[in-house]
């Protein structure tokens, strides 16, 4: 399988996810190099963004590259976050690789909408946010087999990981004003 073929697939995979439908976890290679595959589509698209994001002001040195894919890699430390977060409070025991490697896709599509969103319509990005929380969802109860509240809770707490780590680490660094 091609790495455009496993993009393309997933498509499917996640289309029948959020239609309920069976026999989703077929259009995704649920294994080690299906995961290395996603990852790989990530840091593509992620660089991609990134330079289709800096054409207004010169693409960034080789430096600032690194740390805005590293600030990227948070999303997937997000869906870490959540998925072994969530797995631990309902002690699932179940293999990690089935919510991994679709969540992977899903943050693939997020970077892609995301970088066309902030570069047309950038007032758009929180029902970006709200797809990606019903996707999430749908993963949870299609994936993981979680009941409707743990599904939900799987999805919030990853997006607002996601979402809200970028602007702590922003907000860190900035001087407190003296009392």
């Amino acid at each position: 399988m091609t790495i455009f073929s496993a993009l393309r697939q997933s498509i499917y995979g996640w289309m029948m996810i959020l239609r309920g439908e069976a026999g989703w976890a077929e259009h995704f290679r649920l294994t080690l190099p299906g995961a290395a595959t996603a990852l790989v589509l990530f840091y593509l698209f992620a660089f991609l963004a990134v330079v289709l994001g800096s054409l207004n002001y010169g693409v960034p040195t080789p430096g600032g590259l690194v740390a805005t894919l590293a600030l990227q890699s948070l999303f997937l430390l997000a869906l870490v976050i959540g998925t072994f977060g969530t797995r631990y409070a309902v002690r699932d025991r179940g293999p990690v690789l089935s919510v991994l490697v679709p969540g992977l896709y899903a943050l693939v599509f997020y970077v892609v909408l995301g970088a066309l969103l902030s570069l047309t319509v950038a007032f758009l990005l929180p029902l970006l946010w709200l797809g990606l929380v019903y996707m999430l969802f749908r993963l949870g109860r299609m994936a993981g087999g979680w009941t409707i509240g743990v599904s939900a809770a799987f999805a919030l707490l990853t997006v607002l990981l996601l979402a809200g780590t970028p602007i702590a680490l922003y907000i860190m660094p900035a001087p407190v004003p003296a009392a």
